[in-house]
């Protein structure tokens, strides 16, 4: 009788374990998508940066990373891709895509809420939709006020602004953000525990200003004094011994700026003799254009290492509320690091500390070329120091190949499709009446083994800025009068070896194939009746 009494009980604990077991393995995984705002693709420390990315690296090395994911070379476009789920010239859903918005445009929230999902989000926004009552998410900190890190005017929680902000607050918008997403997961674990989530999770940083914590400036006081062509070639070596590139390191060029800069002469009175306006070669600068350039690029990296200290805080709460594991978290950038140089806002005031809150300093092309080595070019180009993004993928249940690197090219009209197959739903699903199928491929598969195809093109369109990716090859044109490049990119992601006038064929056929998405895409937009959602201005 005991001995069987004992065997009852240990059968009754084999069956608990395995159907504890079984429901750990079909629990729904939470989802935290991390988006940095004009972050190279070489500046974290595990994409061969020299910047201070301790959280960003443990995330690579218990995880995976993608070398060849794609945005779509400027903020708004890539934040409606990765919410939506389309490209931007489908929906025209983000601020900066002109067009009728269609009825069927459908929102992250729209897409898992079904699937059982609360839905937050803690940053920036550049949707025309309110976060709340637009786009359905649960709760939203939304920080409109893109120019003041310090001290922002225009910001709101629910969709309700709150007071502007004033100097003695403390406050800092980076931290902010963290503070209040970490806020949302406090009462989610309190109040919703059983349901699973996703945060979004978009930081402005380091978008311009160079607006940092002078304790975090500090940190890189000295370390870029040997200027941004020996920092550009360090970057290049270890992304190249780190398995990332196997291609040479791009030139510099000093004539490829953007045609909305502040004018030279104006920037120069303003910001002063250290401003310099083209990627020109270090030795070729004076001794105070020297000492300002690596001070703004300390600023640069003082605000990506913060960004990382905040994203710690975070993964200490997932980790505190007991979600860390069923977690998966993305993290990735929405375009190349910036060449751009205006003054917006307040102005800069020249005495102020570089860096602080009355000045308005931004990166420059000469930096930006280091943040997106070994590319070519920058923010805004389709070139692929435009384009190129990190993208770290972290999931301890569900990822087994830690460590490893994915190099099958992607984009971020993957994400969504992405998500929605590891909710348990099907990406090939119409979401709404009269919507064309999303245009992107799952990446599910990729988290398991690399060097799953992809069935369809990537197609880029900014500011006339022309691309096709299909395959190996990719068609590229600058501007609207410039002509098709064809590059390899199997063996030439530096986009150096022009095989255009070789192979002229292919550059008809892949320049074929990218018009007729770009009709295709006109006609959907325009056929569409316009989406009658509350909108969100600004941004």
């Amino acid at each position: 009788m005991s001995i069987n009494r004992r065997t009852f009980l240990r059968a009754t604990a084999a069956a608990i374990a395995a159907q504890t077991a079984l429901t750990a393995q079909q629990r729904k995984p939470n989802f935290l998508v991390i988006l940095a705002d004009d972050m190279g693709f070489a500046d974290a420390g595990c994409y061969g940066g020299d910047i201070d990315t301790p959280h960003l690296d443990n995330l690579a090395q218990n995880g995976l990373r993608f070398t060849q994911l794609y945005s779509t070379a400027r903020c708004g476009p890539s934040r409606n891709c990765l919410l939506s789920g389309y490209y931007a010239q489908q929906n025209a859903a983000d601020i900066m895509t002109p067009g009728n918005i269609p009825e069927w445009t459908r929102m992250a929230p729209d897409y898992l809420k079904p699937l059982g999902y609360r839905c937050y989000h803690s940053g920036k926004w550049h949707i025309r939709f309110k976060p709340v009552a637009g786009a359905g998410f649960h709760h939203s900190y939304t920080l409109m006020d893109l120019n003041r890190y310090f001290t922002p005017q225009n910001h709101l929680i629910d969709d309700s602004k709150l007071p502007a902000v004033k100097p003695e607050d403390g406050y800092y918008a980076t931290k902010a953000i963290a503070s209040h997403a970490i806020d949302f997961l406090k009462e989610h674990a309190s109040q919703h525990k059983s349901d699973p989530f996703y945060l979004y999770l978009p930081f402005n940083a380091p978008h311009f200003p160079l607006h940092a914590l002078q304790e975090d400036i500090d940190l890189y006081r000295n370390r870029y004094a040997d200027g941004w062509d020996a920092a550009r070639n360090r970057r290049w070596k270890k992304l190249r011994a780190q398995g990332l590139v196997n291609c040479d390191l791009a030139p510099l060029e000093p004539d490829m700026r953007p045609s909305w800069n502040t004018p030279d002469a104006e920037l120069k009175e303003k910001v002063g003799p250290g401003e310099v306006v083209h990627a020109v070669a270090w030795n070729s600068l004076n001794k105070t254009e020297q000492d300002f350039q690596r001070t703004k690029m300390a600023i640069h990296a003082a605000m990506i290492t913060r960004m990382d200290k905040e994203i710690g805080r975070v993964l200490d709460q997932l980790k505190a509320m007991g979600a860390f594991r069923d977690t998966v978290i993305l993290f990735l950038s929405d375009n190349g690091a910036s060449s751009e140089q205006l003054i917006r806002a307040d102005g800069h005031d020249a005495n102020s500390a570089p860096g602080s809150a009355h000045t308005h300093l931004c990166l420059g092309p000469g930096w930006a070329s280091s943040s997106n080595a070994p590319f070519r070019l920058h923010k805004s180009w389709v070139h692929e120091g435009g384009i190129s993004s990190p993208l770290i993928a972290h999931w301890p249940a569900g990822i087994r190949d830690k460590g490893k690197v994915r190099d099958q090219p992607c984009h971020f009209i993957d994400i969504m499709p992405t998500l929605i197959e590891l909710g348990g739903g099907k990406p090939s699903a119409s979401h709404a009446p009269g919507a064309p199928p999303l245009p992107g491929q799952s990446l599910v598969p990729a988290l398991a083994k690399n060097g799953t195809a992809r069935k369809q093109p990537i197609y880029f369109n900014h500011s006339n800025n022309r691309a096709l990716r299909l395959g190996d090859w990719k068609v590229v044109a600058a501007g609207a009068k410039g002509p098709w490049e064809l590059y390899n990119m199997r063996t030439d992601r530096c986009e150096q070896k022009d095989l255009s006038k070789m192979q002229p064929a292919r550059v008809e056929e892949m320049a074929k194939i990218w018009t007729n998405l770009d009709q295709e895409f006109v006609r959907v937009r325009e056929a569409a009746k316009p989406d009658a959602r509350p909108k969100q201005g600004g941004g």
